[in-house]
């Protein structure tokens, strides 16, 4: 049965919605291994051969819980994909324009999605290499890998 639309409205708008999102024991272990360590950790699957970022409870590939298996990723890696930020919002981490780019770190077989600065925007490429930059201030977030940058 179709709703009776008749007067009706849509009003197109924004909102933003004040919000705690709870990351849970793999999450907060992986957020205080940055903050603390400066190190970025994920999670290995030894059934599958394949290390997660980031980590997650269990191999999305055999279902294996692997939560337990964290392994300590290099700090450098390959940028595999990437878009170009080009519009401004007060939620968005960084003026425009900037780079989010996908980096499949050393060690690791997913890609990490993160900011890519030091490049003008133009010059980014799929493939170059590069290497993780911590805040100075931590925040608890996974904003404490402040971004990457060319190595």
């Amino acid at each position: 049965m179709k709703e009776d639309m008749t007067n009706c409205f849509i009003l197109e708008g924004r909102m933003a919605l004040p919000n705690q999102y709870f990351v849970g024991r793999l999450g907060s272990q992986f957020i205080i291994s940055l903050r603390d360590k400066k190190k970025i950790t994920g999670v290995r699957c030894e059934k599958c051969s394949k290390t997660f970022i980031p980590p997650r409870e269990y191999c999305e590939l055999c279902w294996t819980k692997i939560a337990d298996k964290r392994v300590d990723l290099g700090n450098e890696g390959e940028l595999v994909n990437f878009t170009v930020v080009r519009y401004n919002d007060r939620h968005l981490p960084r003026k425009a324009p900037y780079v989010l780019g996908q980096i499949r770190l050393d060690g690791a077989d997913t890609p990490l999605t993160h900011i890519v600065t030091g490049v003008d925007p133009r010059d980014v490429r799929v493939g170059m290499k590069v290497k993780a930059v911590f805040a100075e201030k931590t925040t608890n977030t996974i904003m404490d890998l402040d971004h990457f940058e060319p190595a």
